[in-house]
């Protein structure tokens, strides 16, 4: 009998599958080997950063520990070969020029205040930019963002005429209320709340809830992960703000943990232990809040791309 062309080897079709199959399941490891090598040298690219981000806060610490003897012998190394807290007991406890503890206390209650209200004035704001309707809502929102690109340095003097008329020089109000509602938390904030469904504040009105209320059950708890992101960098920004504290508080009892380090290191300018031992001590808060928030940072720097 002639064999035709539809005629094939009894094994052809099972070989031909398994080659196949040996193709296809050779791709993904080949594919998994080469992203291995990606993954890995980008695991060694920021191991390197973090190395070098890490000697400086590293050096400080070590510095701290030292007897001043010790810190300007040479050579210079960084492992201490005696262990001293005597350093931050001279930093925490002297008030000659500078009080780190009492500044410490200040900086705390200025920072916690300052980010409550911020989040507060901020989320009001942007609601009423996101969702109500008024004239002249697209030109105030307009202002608002261009308002970023005015230096600060140009409000400084106007700023201190009104609280030296005020009678607000070096106190908590004069501390908290230039910092309050930031055009970058009013933009995030924004942004968010126009991705909340409008059915949910319909639904809300039909049962008789009002502007306010929508606002504060409704919309709000919608951008939580947003206003943990903006909290975290109105805490941080007020924690290390210096310029704005060193031209208002002219007390001693008044000053902020930058000023009164800046201070201190003055005081200070020979006793590199002290001065280590105050920067440490000031840099422990936000040690502590990076680790702790350290998603929702890099969240919120990820959500400062969102458009509309």
């Amino acid at each position: 009998m002639m064999s035709t062309g539809a005629d094939v080897h009894p094994g052809a079709g099972a070989e031909a599958a398994a080659v196949a199959g040996q193709e296809r399941a050779a791709q993904p490891k080949l594919a998994g080997r080469h992203l291995g090598y990606g993954t890995i040298a980008l695991t060694a690219g920021l191991l390197v950063l973090a190395v070098l981000w890490l000697v400086p806060l590293a050096w400080i610490v070590t510095t701290a520990l030292k007897p001043e003897p010790e810190i300007i012998r040479l050579p210079v190394h960084m492992i201490p070969h005696e262990i001293t807290l005597a350093n931050f007991v001279t930093a925490l406890t002297t008030s000659r020029t500078a009080n780190i503890a009492l500044a410490f206390a200040n900086s705390t209650v200025v920072a916690i205040v300052e980010t409550i209200l911020t989040l507060a004035i901020d989320a009001m704001a942007a609601y009423a930019l996101a969702r109500l309707t008024f004239r002249g809502r697209s030109i105030m929102f307009a202002v608002i963002i261009a308002s970023i690109m005015v230096p600060p340095q140009i409000t400084l003097v106007p700023l201190y005429l009104m609280f030296q008329q005020a009678g607000w020089l070096s106190s908590y109000q004069a501390l908290v209320l230039p910092g309050l509602s930031r055009a970058f938390g009013v933009f995030l904030l924004r942004q968010f709340f126009l991705g909340v469904p409008r059915e949910l504040e319909d639904a809300a009105k039909i049962d008789g809830a009002g502007t306010f209320t929508i606002f504060r059950r409704v919309a709000l708890p919608l951008v939580q992960p947003a206003m943990a992101s903006l909290a975290i960098f109105t805490f941080l920004r007020s924690w290390n703000e210096f310029t704005w504290p060193l031209i208002v508080i002219s007390r001693n009892d008044m000053m902020t943990l930058p000023v009164a380090l800046a201070r201190f290191l003055f005081a200070y300018r020979v006793e590199y232990g002290v001065v280590m031992a105050a920067a440490a001590f000031s840099a422990i808060p936000l040690i502590v809040v990076f680790f702790i928030f350290q998603r929702q940072i890099v969240q919120g720097i990820a959500l400062t791309g969102l458009k509309e």
